[in-house]
């Protein structure tokens, strides 16, 4: 197997470029949809439309050329089932309550955010949780299968090339209107800005890269399952030993830079998946800390509002239970399977929308109303 530095060197610098541009264009998804709901306008939306749309096309050709040779994404998106609407649903309603999604919360903690660490807090609690119930869950999940589908173009039995070029002739029109219409850019005269256009553009190279070497699209939610256990392990090491989503292995994927299938799971244990996401969480960090001190803009207010606090804490606990639910978070799915036509992620996304609608209501009526 290729050295382990390597692909911690390589996650770690991804990260870090993923915090340091995503805290200078402040591309926060969770601000995107809820935006949409409480202003009833969401410009932001508009990039993450692009983002989509510019990996579809880079994953495509990735492909197409060679240059991803294995099996996406049925090797990483199973098959679609009803609990990946309601997961995302769930989803959508922490992510809002929280302030942020599960990469918004650390490029958010990276800046000195006190409510974004009670939401990472909230995330590896709720991460955890989710153990409890899994064999229950699992079940529910075969029960409420739609089919043997995995993606749009097998559902339609129509070539993924025809499907994604007629996508993209559709985004690209969009695209183009909001364009010369100035749609895609904002007005800010705040030095160190970076355009959520052009922060579409480096996520969506980001994320091609991070297929190319490390098999996967960004992730983070699994290890933070990792990360909750292991907290759990050092009061309740008997009870962690007991619940099988702890002990199982049952995550595979394919990782190009030693051309082999590695097998991970959610247990407290150094594995393929924790070398590759820890560092990944700890580079995001790292890159939004450093973007905002050479900014100015380190939060160092800790005078904020205890039902906003509870607010991100709960938000955070409700997502790291909807993540491990749906499965896997907004990132992955957004970024990663929504541009593969994944049937799972397109059930996620659709999901989020009256979930953030649900958690908007609830913001506005009970954690900003005085």
């Amino acid at each position: 197997m290729v050295d382990q530095t390597a692909i911690i060197v390589i996650s770690a610098f991804l990260g870090l470029a993923s915090g340091i541009i995503m805290h200078r264009s402040d591309f926060c998804v969770a601000g995107m949809f809820r935006d949409l709901f409480l202003f009833r306008h969401s410009p932001l939306l508009r990039s993450l439309f692009l983002l989509v749309a510019v990996s579809m096309f880079l994953f495509q050709t990735a492909q197409l050329t060679g240059v991803l040779n294995y099996n996406l994404p049925s090797s990483l998106y199973g098959l679609p089932a009803l609990t990946n609407l309601l997961g995302g649903t769930l989803f959508g309603i922490g992510m809002v309550l929280a302030g942020g999604c599960v990469v918004g919360t650390l490029y958010k903690l990276g800046s000195g955010s006190l409510p974004a660490a009670c939401a990472f807090s909230g995330l590896l609690i709720g991460s955890a949780l989710y153990g409890e119930f899994h064999p229950f869950w699992m079940q529910l999940t075969q029960a409420t299968r739609l089919g043997d589908a995995a993606t749009l173009p097998q559902l339609l039995q129509l070539p993924p090339t025809l499907v994604i070029f007629i996508l993209l002739l559709m985004a690209g029109g969009l695209l183009y209107q909001w364009q010369i219409k100035g749609l895609l850019v904002r007005p800010n005269r705040i030095k160190g800005y970076l355009q959520p256009w052009i922060a579409a553009l480096l996520l969506a190279m980001i994320g091609l890269t991070s297929f190319t070497l490390l098999g996967m699209p960004i992730g983070v939610t699994t290890s933070y399952a990792k990360i909750g256990a292991l907290c759990e392990n050092l009061m309740f090491p008997g009870h962690v030993a007991s619940l099988s989503y702890f002990q199982s292995h049952n995550f595979s994927y394919f990782l190009p830079l030693s051309r082999q299938t590695l097998h991970a799971g959610a247990g407290p244990v150094w594995d393929g998946l924790a070398l590759v996401q820890l560092p990944l969480i700890a580079g995001i960090i790292v890159g939004s800390g450093l973007s905002a001190v050479s900014m100015g803009k380190f939060n160092r207010c800790f005078t904020v509002p205890c039902r906003q606090l509870l607010s991100a804490l709960v938000g955070g606990i409700i997502m790291g239970l909807a993540a491990r639910m749906a499965p896997a978070c907004n990132i992955w799915h957004l970024f990663g399977g929504l541009p593969l036509l994944s049937l799972q992620s397109i059930l996620f996304t659709l999901g989020l929308f009256p979930g953030a609608w649900i958690g908007s209501f609830i913001f506005a009526r009970y954690i900003v109303q005085q």
